[in-house]
This record gives structure tokens, sequence and C-alpha cells, in this order.
């Protein structure tokens, strides 16, 4: 009987040793990060961060695929349709795998059982932006012109992120803004800076930038605290709208069945290079995200508390599924 349970410990640790042996060796070829939104995002420029740090650390390179459009659709297909072998792995955010399954009546991808979480990555607030020729200077004034004239005035979004704050401000301020949806948020930015839209309110790594350039006003932040990229952009709440509040996180997600050891490592590699001050210095400080990192097993379970977060915020907002 003793020699029967050596046996199986035996069987154990040869059925595990490949699994540990690829994961000590991984990677061994370059990484590709697949960002759901175009270069020059929060998201592009978070992925691209990692991707340096990772690349020091494993003298491997990480290649970043972007693949905007259609809501994070088209990258999520690829990930989750990609070889489990940990060298494609998705950079996302809230939009696909919290917000999108409340936003559409059919997603071409399962936000939860075509992925396996491998690590939170970061989160911030965002900031509400107005061409410098808006007459609005401030969040109170910009309610104020809107409730004079329903509809009239437009807002701007690139991801869930952005149009589910303007969402949110409509209902909490008792405004009608006309919704106008872009690929990415820099394509929103742009018509923003030319005029063709009146409002939005982006990530700050999008946005701060160009207020700090003179080609955007900042009216608020959307967090519950000021930003210190910003100290004197007051928040949406101070500024007028009592109790509003919107962030959103980055996390990354290989194909389901990527195996655990492999999960393990990418998730040691990258929550290293999330903490490292190469990323802090490239990403993290400049714009104003903070450093949120956790375990596959503490993403799943975050992600599904933020999913049915945003699923209320979506009913509260009397948004239709596409």
């Amino acid at each position: 009987m003793k020699s029967f349970h050596l046996g199986l410990i035996a069987a154990a640790v040869l059925a595990v040793a490949p699994l540990s042996g690829l994961a000590q060796s991984f990677p061994e070829k370059p990484i590709t990060f697949v960002v759901p939104f175009a270069a020059g995002t929060a998201t592009d420029q978070i992925a691209r961060a990692l991707g340096n740090a990772i690349t020091a650390e494993t003298k491997q390179p990480v290649v970043i695929d972007n693949k905007a459009g259609a809501s994070g659709f088209i990258a999520s297909q690829q990930v989750a349709k990609a070889a489990a072998d940990g060298y494609t792995v998705l950079i996302t955010t809230n939009t696909t795998h919290a917000a999108n399954e409340h936003l559409f009546k059919k997603l071409p991808y399962d936000p939860v059982n075509d992925y396996a979480p491998v690590a939170a990555l970061g989160k911030g607030g965002q900031i509400m932006v107005v061409n410098p020729a808006f007459p609005a200077k401030t969040v109170a004034e910009f309610v104020a012109l809107a409730k004079k004239e329903p509809g009239k005035y437009s807002f701007g979004s690139g991801s869930s992120s952005s149009r589910m704050a303007g969402e949110l401000l409509q209902q909490m301020a008792g405004i009608q803004l006309l919704h106008v949806p872009y690929k990415s948020n820099t394509l929103a930015v742009t018509d923003l800076l030319g005029g063709q839209i009146h409002m939005m309110i982006t990530d700050t790594a999008t946005g701060l930038p160009q207020v700090k350039a003179g080609k955007l006003r900042a009216l608020g932040v959307s967090s519950a605290k000021r930003s210190p990229l910003a100290p004197d952009v007051p928040t949406i709440a101070e500024a007028g709208v009592k109790g509003y509040e919107m962030g959103y996180w980055f996390a990354a997600y290989a194909p389901a069945k990527t195996s655990p050891a492999v999960v393990k490592r990418l998730n040691e590699l990258l929550v290293k290079a999330a903490r490292s001050d190469a990323a802090k210095a490239a990403f993290y400080e400049p714009t104003g995200t903070e450093v949120f990192t956790s375990s596959p097993e503490e993403l799943a379970k975050f992600q599904a508390g933020e999913s049915q977060k945003w699923g209320r915020i979506v009913k509260a907002a009397g948004i239709e599924a596409e």
C-alpha cells in the first residue's frame, strides 16, 4: 500500500513537471500583447510600458498589436481564439470585461469563459474636457447650458468607460446630450479639437496632455479625489454634480485553456513590470494611474463585482442594449 501511494505521488510529480519546466523557461519567444484600442490610448500606453519592462526582464520582445474598433470585439475574439500557450495576451479594460455584456445583446466572445484571468494592472479616473472656444468654463456652467437647450450639445466616446461617464453625467445632472461614438478616445479627441463635438470625458492619459498644451479646457475629473497631475481641476462631484464618480481599470487575460503554470508565470512578469520604476516613470506617474495588481483568482473575483456594478449603471441610465 505504501508503494502504491508513493507511485501516485511520483506520477503526480511527473505530470506537473512538464508544466513547471515550461513555466520556468517561459518566455522562449516574443509575446504579443493584443490591445482593443488605438495607438496612443491609455491601454496602448500601459501595454507598451509593461512590454518594455518585461523585455528588460526576459530579453524577449513584446509585440503590441492594436486591434481597435467594434467596442473591443475584434481584439477580444482574437485572443479568445489564439493558441493557449501564453504568447498571446489581451491587455484590456472594463470595457471588454465588465461593460460590454450589459451594452450589447450578444457578444462574439464570453468575457468569463473564454479567458484565463492573469492580473489586474492599474486603475484611474477620467477627465471632462471641452474645446477652449466652448462657452462653459465649469461643470456647473456646462450643465446650465445643457439644461437650457436639451439635445443641442454632444459628447463623444471611444470606450465604454468614456461613454458610461457621459451617460452617468446626464443621469445625475438631469441633462440630455447627443452621444457620438468613436472607435477610440483619441479619435474623439481629434473631433473635439476640431469642434465637431462639444465635450467628452476621457482617460487622463489621452485628455490631460491636450489640456496642458492649452488645446482643451478641463472642467472636472471623474474620480472621487482630485488628480495629483491636475490639482487645480475640481472633481465633477465638487464642481456641481454631487456624488458623481466613474473610474476605469486595466487587466490582462490569456486564452481560457492556458495552463495554470504559464498563467502564474505571466502574472509574475506582469505584476513585477507594473511595480517597476521604469513602468511607473513611463506610464503610471505621467497619467496619474494607480498601480493596482492582483493574483489571477483576485482578478476573477474583482471582474465579477465590476460586472455587477456596470450592469446597475447601465440599467439606471436607461441604456438599451444594442
